[in-house]
């Protein structure tokens, strides 16, 4: 009875499918990016207006929170909190493609944000050995935000 019941468990084993190991296989996909900013309706303005970001529901609804969405699947989260503004690093950002490089570069000069290229020259745009092209700008806190034309 033993190895009847030890055959059946080998056999369900072999042919159930393992939901572990059909995760693992599975490629991971970007679910959220959480940014703490020092204030978060000024940084939650900035990401709406002049990112274009789409605002979506929170679940917490403390005052704390704004979400928006960054992809078929992904969010952007701002957590409200941080004591102070903080210096970082242009290497450290977030990059969001638009469809015309023009339209947005008029929406941040429209609103006196300024941009540049790689190298930190204001109002240029660098272009890539592919042909993107790329500016770079802060957010309210400082974060460093890519902008690029690459299809999408």
């Amino acid at each position: 009875m033993k190895n009847i019941i030890l055959s059946i468990f080998s056999i369900l084993v072999a042919i159930i499918p393992n939901n572990t190991n059909a995760q693992m296989k599975k490629n991971p996909t970007l679910n959220h990016v959480a940014v703490y900013v020092f204030d978060l309706q000024k940084s939650a303005e900035f990401y709406k207006n002049i990112i274009g970001l789409e605002s979506i529901p929170e679940p917490f609804h403390d005052g704390r929170h704004e979400w928006f969405r960054i992809g078929p699947r992904s969010q952007l989260h701002l957590i409200g909190g941080a004591k102070s503004l903080s210096e970082h690093d242009k290497d450290s950002h977030l990059c969001f493609s638009v469809s015309s490089m023009e339209d947005f570069i008029a929406n941040l000069n429209k609103n006196k944000v300024r941009y540049g290229n790689w190298p930190g020259e204001a109002n240029k745009i660098t272009k890539r050995p592919d042909g993107i092209q790329q500016i770079y700008f802060q957010d309210p806190d400082g974060y460093w935000i890519e902008i690029n034309n690459d299809s999408y």
